[in-house]
């Protein structure tokens, strides 16, 4: 574990190195420099555990952590508005009223969907900093990482 630590802080210790990071033990995180960034740059998180007698790395490629919040709450906003929407529109139609606020429905289904589509589209800009994250890794360690998600 510690090899693998010091050989990223050498890494990152070099003058042109193509991305920053912070190293502490057991946890690496690893980001593009600032000038580089933009709203969708990916981040490379590394956990290492001591398992018998090799290391055990554990990575997440994703967004900054106000990109997560921000989709999660806007999903959680439109999940709650099609929950209260339905209600309301349901309890008017079995006491025999309007139910015409149930047109909102396929409306926050569109705007779900292009919310989906947002994310999508970010990801997919993210995708060249992701791959720079990746190489950098593996050339700093020596390492051949997967390339595919393992679950």
């Amino acid at each position: 574990m510690e090899a693998i630590t010091a050989a990223i802080k050498t890494a990152l210790d070099r003058e042109r190195a193509p991305c920053k990071g912070q190293v502490n033990p057991g946890y690496i995180t690893l980001y593009l420099p600032l000038e580089e960034q933009h709203y969708w740059s990916p981040h490379l998180t590394i956990m290492l555990e001591e398992e018998g007698e090799g290391v055990l790395l554990r990575g997440v490629y994703g967004p900054r952590p106000a990109v997560w919040t921000m989709f999660v709450f806007f999903y959680a906003l439109i999940g709650f508005g099609i929950v209260v929407i339905s209600i309301i529109g349901l309890s008017n139609r079995s006491l025999g009223g309007s139910g015409t606020i149930l047109w909102l429905l396929p409306v926050l289904v569109l705007v779900v969907s292009s919310l989906y589509l947002v994310a999508y589209l970010g990801k997919q800009l993210g995708h060249d900093q992701m791959v720079t994250l990746h190489h950098f890794f593996e050339e700093a360690t020596g390492l051949r990482l997967p390339d595919r998600v393992v679950p």
